[in-house]
């Protein structure tokens, strides 16, 4: 015979709502993770693959390039600080808002980045 079958614990809806925000959490620190490994690798193709097939100048490259590296740092370096920010909220039972100024600006590097980019490409023979 049997003994008594122990009910599987059903978690509150506050348990599973802060399971939730604690992964969703992780995906996004995780999402801050691979936009900086893009940057990094866009960086390596500006830098030394881009001019290689050019018969351009090299700086220009090396500048966008490193531009594209600096940016990856800065990605990987506010995801981290972000990511602990929201850890600490969701511990306290609050919510921490993103950083505007820093969003204006990696916005506005980024558009730079970008713009140099086309211009290079435009320019390029």
């Amino acid at each position: 015979m049997l003994g008594p079958v122990n009910a599987p614990r059903r978690e509150t809806e506050t348990e599973d709502a802060l399971r939730r925000t604690r992964l969703a959490n992780e995906r996004t620190y995780l999402a801050w993770w691979r936009t900086s490994l893009t940057a990094f690798a866009v960086a390596l193709g500006a830098r030394k693959l881009v001019p290689e097939l050019t018969d351009s100048p090299r700086w220009p490259y090396a500048i966008d390039g490193g531009g594209f590296a600096v940016l990856g740092v800065l990605l990987l370096v506010y995801g981290w600080h972000r990511q602990r920010a929201v850890e600490r909220a969701v511990r306290q039972g609050a919510y921490t808002p993103v950083g505007t100024r820093f969003l204006i600006a990696v916005t506005a590097f980024g558009l730079a980045l970008g713009v140099l980019t086309f211009v290079l490409v435009a320019v390029s023979p």
